[in-house]
């Protein structure tokens, strides 16, 4: 099992949208994929998709009961092979837990064992803020992808709080915790010059980090990924095909890019899911 996170010590660059693009298209490629929305303020994640059955509970009581029993906690969605837990800390009282409890920043870690036998790929939402929870989440991760929408000011911000809360974290190495590697997707990216030319620096930036690297995928400022989520529709089955007024790509093609160089592990599942079979899908229903 591999668990990645979603995260930016910012708001607004798109988390959400990354975390439910990823996860349905790696469900549709067969893996068995579990999102976790850990962002209390706002847990757009728990509603991006229709659920096929709900269960009784969800993050809080994992986290502050640690119940990991998937029919008491994980949901399931009307996408095959996709599962959640929702976001239930309706009172946000799981910030104060983990920073209360001697095992607050390693209790997510020391849960993730559990559902070993039931995912293949975890996927974890957060919150747009540097705190415990963010923390906590990154050292259950072997994983980290940031999205990051092309901005000089935000680029160097992003920069320095993530480098802060790396640093910070890296006495849990003794304790044999790994920080994961950062992956940086640029959002958002149009096709003017001065987009183009942000990108290419903030590729710059991070050239010589060795914990911190810009992919190489990009996600453009295309509109199909805002209406698939107010259709509760996976963008990559909203637009399978390219469409003939745009330039980029089909959020099949952008999203598929973006799952073979985050997890090359499963490149030959992710190649498999062509526009040919998208369509047999969409047309079948499912």
């Amino acid at each position: 099992m591999k668990t990645a996170s979603i995260v930016s010590t910012k708001g607004g660059p798109g988390k959400t949208t990354t975390a439910a693009s990823l996860g349905a298209f790696c469900a549709d490629a067969g893996l068995r994929t579990l999102l976790i929305d850990l962002d209390p303020v706002q847990p757009s994640l728990s509603s991006y998709y229709p659920l096929l059955e709900e269960a009784q509970g969800g993050i809080y009581d994992l986290l502050a009961f640690n119940v990991t029993d998937c029919t008491r906690i994980v949901s399931s969605t009307t996408i095959p092979n996709l599962s959640l837990v929702i976001s239930n800390d309706i009172n946000n009282h799981l910030i104060n837990l983990i920073l209360q409890a001697p095992d607050g920043r390693l209790r997510l870690a020391n849960l993730m064992p559990a559902f070993e036998d039931h995912f293949d790929l975890v996927l974890i939402d957060t919150q747009g803020a540097r705190s415990a929870m963010l923390e906590m989440v990154v050292l259950a991760s072997d994983l980290a992808i940031s999205p990051l929408q092309p901005n000089m000011l935000t680029a160097r911000e992003f920069s320095r709080g993530t480098m802060q809360m790396l640093d910070g974290l890296r006495a849990y190495g003794r304790l044999g915790l790994n920080i994961p590697p950062v992956r940086i997707v640029v959002n958002c990216l149009d096709l003017t010059a001065d987009a183009q030319m942000i990108y290419q620096s903030v590729r710059e930036i991070f050239q010589d980090n060795l914990e911190i690297s810009v992919l190489d995928c990009t996600i453009p400022a295309a509109v199909v990924f805002r209406n698939a989520a107010s259709r509760g529709i996976p963008a990559h089955r909203l637009e399978y095909r390219q469409p003939s007024n745009r330039q980029s790509p089909s959020a099949l093609s952008i999203i598929r890019r973006l799952a073979i160089e985050v997890f090359p592990e499963w490149r030959d599942r992710f190649e498999s899911v062509t526009e040919e079979t998208m369509a047999a899908l969409v047309k079948g229903g499912r």
